[in-house]
């Protein structure tokens, strides 16, 4: 069995919030509830599957999304064998591990304990007390936030072991950790004998990937030298004049998804929070300086994927108030992404059709991450001599806070949030009783005074007091994925008691 989960975005505490404990903790119940299905054969019998392979498929430890980037001497477009450079990665990732300790604590003792399942009776059937330790195996791979781990070397492998250690990781850390499944072939043997291709999904995302992973990106220059500092800033000059309700929802844009959606976002918070006029132009006024300086950029005004003029001026458009669309800023600047990767929708399922190993029939099932959108696409159906293939995508969502635009007056630039997770589970031979897959996603709605007062019921953290660019995590509770002690999986895959 392969279960997959992406786009954690773990951080150091300097900006935006990361989930709580609790979730990973869901996530061991759930694996063990997903052995006990995957342990029921095609024949009707109960025979313990051998292994568990968990892959983390990118965008796990977020190095980027940390504010030491601007009170230090490195950037991550810099030279990356500099010693300045490689302190600051060095210590992002430990600050990342230290505060995300009891999450990672979950992973590490899947790897030092398993998964506890019922042993086999010899009639086939589930034991009534004796259990059985199945292994996990956590393989990493980078995505566009955490690509850092991919740099060769001796001291990125001595911080990779650092990670291996804390995290109880089945991958080589003496190597880079993968960013295609070709560079490590234990996890490319796994994945094909779960007819299974998965990548992170960033190589079809031109903001954050320029042909190679070894390199920065434009989104890291639009995540540190205007996201972070737009924070900072409004922080320094306004903090007197917004109300907690705007700065609390200030420190909520790393959530926005697409990126460039943010002013879309701070414009219609500032239209529901900011009564005065003149303070929301000064916001506005702060945010298009920021622009001005992230497009006049030498890394943006440099690049070599595209002309230079053709995505300054667009991103100029879809960045700056100054510059916004009267009517339907939002949909053109979504319309204008999807171009530039040569798609007609925000759906990625357009690439997987691509796919060599899609095209080779190889694989029943092409997974990417990155767009912390949860999706199942049929690909195809091929019928020949009675044997029938089935070929779908799937994207593997995130594991945080996903902010999105209602539908109903687009105009009005009005999001909602919601904690979301999701997890995919992949089945060989005759596991799970033959079915090839499994996917769970779920939801726990924000209340929308969240970000003011949190109430402390349900493992709730209470935090309401101001910080300049960090807020308080958001434990994920979902009671309907939890199955108490009193449930068990029918043969037939229902939940019965």
């Amino acid at each position: 069995m392969l279960v997959i989960i992406s786009d954690l975005h773990l951080t150091d505490g300097t900006s935006g919030s990361t989930i709580s404990p609790g979730a990973f903790q869901l996530l061991g119940e759930r694996i063990a509830d997903l052995a006990m299905g995957a342990s029921q054969r095609r024949d009707g019998s109960y025979r313990p599957i051998d292994r568990i392979d968990l892959l983390l498929l990118g965008d796990v430890l977020d190095v980027i999304r940390s504010s030491r980037w601007l009170t230090g001497r490195a950037r991550p477009w810099d030279d990356p064998q500099s010693p300045a450079f490689f302190e600051m990665v060095s210590q992002i990732t430990t600050d990342i591990l230290r505060r995300n300790e009891e999450a990672l604590g979950e992973f590490r003792k899947l790897a030092q304990q398993g998964i506890a399942i019922p042993a086999a009776t010899r009639d086939g059937r589930p034991a009534d007390r004796q259990l059985l330790p199945i292994p996990v195996h956590t393989h990493y791979m980078v995505g566009n936030h955490d690509w850092f781990y991919h740099l060769p070397g001796e001291n990125y492998s001595r911080l990779r072991r650092q990670i291996a250690l804390h995290m109880g990781l089945a991958t080589n850390p003496d190597s880079p950790f993968p960013h295609e499944a070709w560079e490590c072939n234990e996890l490319l043997q796994t994945m094909r004998r779960h007819k299974v291709f998965a990548r992170h999904g960033d190589v079809y995302d031109p903001f954050n990937y320029e042909g190679d992973r070894n390199a920065s990106s434009l989104g890291d220059v639009i995540v540190i030298e205007l996201l972070n500092r737009f924070g900072v800033q409004v922080q320094k000059e306004l903090a007197n004049d917004l109300p907690e309700t705007v700065l609390s929802g200030l420190r909520e844009i790393d959530n926005i998804r697409p990126l460039l959606l943010v002013p879309v976002w701070i414009d219609g918070l500032l239209e529901r929070s900011c009564p005065h006029p003149a303070v929301r132009k000064q916001v506005k006024k702060v945010w298009d300086q920021l622009a001005d300086e992230f497009l006049d950029h030498p890394f943006v005004r440099h690049r070599d994927t595209w002309c230079p003029v053709d995505i300054v001026d667009g991103l100029q458009k879809a960045l700056k108030f100054s510059r916004r669309l009267s009517v339907g800023w939002a949909s053109w600047i979504a319309q204008w992404m999807w171009q530039l990767r040569g798609a007609d929708n925000s759906s990625y399922y357009q690439h997987a059709l691509s796919e060599q190993d899609f095209r080779n029939r190889r694989a029943k099932h092409i997974v990417y991450g990155h767009t912390h959108a949860h999706e199942t696409v049929p690909l195809d159906a091929s019928f020949a001599e009675g044997y029938v293939l089935n070929q779908a995508y799937f994207n593997s969502g995130t594991w945080r806070r996903v902010y999105e635009q209602t539908r109903f007056a687009p105009h009005e630039q009005e999001f909602i949030a919601a904690d979301a997770l999701t997890y995919l589970a992949f089945f060989k031979d005759d596991e799970r009783r033959g079915r090839p897959y499994e996917t769970w996603s779920g939801t726990l709605g924000i209340s929308p005074l969240a970000s003011v007062t949190m109430r402390v019921d349900s493992g709730m953290k209470s935090d309401a007091s101001p910080q300049p660019i960090s807020t308080p995590s958001v434990p994920i509770r979902a009671p309907h994925f939890a199955l108490p002690p009193t449930h068990v999986r029918a043969a037939d895959g229902a939940f019965v008691r």
